[in-house]
């Protein structure tokens, strides 16, 4: 059997999802919390992708084709809550909410499923990476192989996420503070590269 699609489609889907670079993300949209409420969050992320992304792989075409939706569309709605998350992560308006609120227990806030899950992990381009990779061979088993490769990308990003903690604790709160600032800056302009792609994607620009 010849292993280079497969191969590749691991490179895609690991540039696409960015394991990586998630991780400072990670922390930054985890913080004040220990290690067992992170392993928890990140968990629960990764199931979901997970689900995601299978889902898009087996009828992600039929799925958005049926209700009317275009990958386009979906880069760009990915985009924009992605921008919102940005705002929250340069001004820390979830602390302010907090404590606002007078919530000051960090397990209130929970990003497993937005943005974790998705748009980061499962987000437009990676799951319009399944359809098509799902799509380049007929059959069964190829099909099963690019989901076998998909999770072992998720499994990487479940370890890093685990690192989270400790490099946390390396940071200090105000390393933590820079880092979220910063990260906030990269994820507005990500977003906005979302919204361009779904742009271009539309015959727009």
């Amino acid at each position: 059997m010849d292993m280079s699609p497969y191969i590749t489609a691991f490179v895609t889907l690991f540039v696409v999802i960015d394991p990586v670079g998630l991780a400072p993300i990670f922390i930054a949209l985890t913080p004040g919390m220990d290690s067992a409420q992170r392993r928890r969050i990140g968990f629960r992320a990764l199931v979901i992708a997970a689900v995601l992304l299978t889902m898009f792989g087996l009828a992600g075409e039929a799925i958005l084709s049926g209700i009317g939706i275009s990958i386009s569309a979906f880069r760009i709605a990915g985009g924009l809550l992605l921008f919102l998350t940005a705002l929250d992560m340069l001004f820390e308006r979830r602390t302010e909410r907090r404590e606002g609120q007078g919530h000051d227990d960090p397990s209130d806030h929970d990003p497993s499923v937005f943005p974790l899950a998705m748009p980061l992990l499962a987000g437009p381009g990676a799951l319009a990476t399944m359809i098509l990779l799902a799509g380049q061979q007929p059959g069964w088993g190829h099909i099963v192989l690019v989901h076998l490769v998909m999770l072992a990308v998720l499994a990487i990003a479940m370890m890093l996420f685990h690192l989270a903690t400790p490099l946390a604790r390396a940071l200090g709160r105000t390393g933590t503070m820079v880092v979220t600032r910063l990260l906030g800056m990269l994820l507005a302009a990500l977003s906005v590269q979302f919204v361009i792609d779904g742009l271009k994607g539309s015959g727009l620009l």
